[in-house]
């Protein structure tokens, strides 16, 4: 295996010439690495063997939480987004300097979100082993949501703003007073306009709550992350982006807590309340400037690339394990991996965790190939 220096040395390179920030690449793999990890059931894996205290705990961290609350792991798909709308950002930006005008980029941004649209719903098939009509994939969210901050890239952030604060106003506004007869309980799981809205759409409710409205609120984090993305490539002291993105944080965290501690709007993930909306986005943007304070301006990048190799393959890799994973790899290597361990008489629990860790391994050795052969897939 090439030397981590060596890594370290050829991702610069490349940063230099393409513009990218490394921060944002390490936090892209990061996402999809822990993504990786639910798709080889790790979390359910640990979670059998740590059935109890704080292990548990922390294990449950990696779970959706059931309603009314917030786990570490409801801001996975919020990252997501912002990290799509701050590259987004990025790539227009750079695209203007080309002489490529806005329209003329918007062609390339709506034949990418038909794609990410196509393989969201082809991934509900592929779940299914079925053709089904199901909108709630992350990608076929992300479709919709960059073309709403596409819409208004080139507007002021004043702007934007201001549309972010719209679009949560009307995710109040569709929840409390559109109240039909079995759906007029705004923030109860199932009862709510999200679910009757879904019957509409596709005839049916997600048996996990999980509405495909959310593409209204959860396109603030993605509008989040053009203002991120254009604040972090502005000829602007590096310390002074930090003090605005905390401060960013600070106001979206009060905001969010304060309306589920005042019982007004309830933090709830799967039906993205306004609340979870700005919560989720607030940490996700500490996160954010943690990983550019640590990377971008203190240098700390020795490890860098083991995030970079994912991060830059982030949608092939998704795809991958969503459905070759899923479908074949993780039961392809449990075979070996429990028979080679059964030989130490290992518990079959502890067999699943370590199955679930190869499994893990295995995927990120194939974006480390295809980092090493300079394949990149993009949509």
């Amino acid at each position: 295996m090439v030397s981590t220096a060596k890594y370290v040395i050829i991702y610069c390179i490349m940063q230099t010439a393409t513009k990218r920030l490394l921060s944002l690449d390490v936090m892209r793999g990061l996402i999809m690495i822990l993504l990786a990890a639910e798709s080889c059931l790790l979390y359910t894996s640990l979670n059998d063997v740590l059935p109890a205290g704080v292990t548990n705990a922390v294990v449950q961290q990696f779970f959706h939480h059931p309603w009314n609350g917030l786990h570490f792991w409801d801001l996975v798909q919020p990252a997501f987004m912002t990290m799509a709308g701050a590259a987004l950002y990025i790539s227009y930006y750079y695209k203007l300097k080309k002489g490529i005008s806005w329209q003329q980029n918007f062609k390339h941004v709506a034949i990418r979100c038909l794609k990410l649209f196509v393989c969201g719903t082809a991934l509900h098939c592929v779940y299914a082993g079925k053709m089904v009509w199901e909108l709630w994939n992350v990608l076929t969210q992300l479709s919709v949501t960059t073309i709403i901050a596409y819409l208004i890239i080139q507007q002021s952030s004043r702007f934007q703003i201001v549309v972010a604060v719209l679009l949560l106003l009307l995710t109040e506004v569709l929840y409390r007073f559109i109240l039909m007869p079995g759906y007029d309980q705004p923030f109860t799981e199932f009862k709510n306009f999200g679910a009757w809205f879904d019957t509409l759409l596709m005839g049916k409710i997600n048996s996990d709550g999980w509405v495909a409205i959310n593409i209204i609120p959860t396109a603030v984090h993605t509008i989040g992350g053009v203002l991120a993305g254009k604040l972090l490539i502005q000829p602007v002291a590096e310390y002074k982006k930090i003090k605005i993105l905390l401060l960013a944080a600070a106001v979206a965290l009060l905001i969010g807590y304060g309306l589920d501690l005042l019982n007004i709007t309830p933090i709830i993930k799967r039906i993205s309340t306004s609340s979870f909306t700005l919560v989720s986005g607030g940490w996700v943007i500490v996160m954010m400037a943690f990983l550019y304070w640590l990377t971008d301006i203190k240098g700390f990048n020795k490890y860098a690339w083991v995030f970079v190799v994912v991060g830059t393959n982030a949608i092939f890799i998704y795809l991958f394990f969503e459905t070759v994973g899923v479908q074949w790899l993780n039961n392809t290597i449990a075979i070996f991996v429990n028979g080679v361990t059964g030989l130490f008489a290992v518990p079959g629990k502890w067999q699943t965790v370590i199955s679930a860790l190869v499994t893990l391994m295995a995927e990120w050795c194939l974006c480390y190939w295809l980092y090493t052969k300079k394949i990149f897939f993009k949509l």
